[in-house]
């Protein structure tokens, strides 16, 4: 921090914040924590109890494999089947391999497959049939495998 004259630096990150301090360069030298940054943990909003007390609260369940989300590569109308009559291309559930076609997203009168490029087992279905995305919108989550 002393070396890129940073003073103070916060992240906040979902229900995580992380907060450094450097005390200021006027203090007195003999104070050991002066270029020792503060960390400050603040529990999330949910966790705090009536009386401003953190809650005791069992961890959650951490997944071994984090998910991966099938985001949208362009703006244009989300389709999970070739057509109104079809079934859907996938479902929570079902295994995809790299080149699985999962949706059809049309933008301008061109339909546009979209694969899923990871290999797993899809877990959510994040948007309805029919509806617009944008670019970068995630579509589907994946659990690797």
């Amino acid at each position: 921090m002393k070396k890129n004259s940073v003073s103070e630096f916060e992240l906040e990150k979902q229900d995580f914040k992380i907060k450094l301090k450097r005390a200021p360069n006027g203090g007195p030298a003999n104070i050991a924590y002066e270029e020792t940054p503060v960390v400050t943990y603040v529990p999330p909003i949910a966790a705090i109890g009536t009386a401003g007390v953190p809650m005791a609260t069992p961890p959650a369940a951490v997944p071994t494999t984090p998910e991966l989300e099938i985001k949208s590569p362009m703006i244009g109308t989300f389709y999970r089947a070739p057509s109104p009559e079809s079934a859907p291309y996938v479902e929570v559930g079902t295994e995809v391999n790299p080149d699985t076609v999962v949706c059809i997203i049309e933008a301008m009168k061109v339909m546009n497959e979209i694969k899923a490029e990871a290999k797993g087992v899809i877990t959510q279905v994040l948007i309805e049939n029919a509806k617009p995305v944008e670019f970068g919108q995630p579509l589907f989550k994946l659990r690797p495998s």
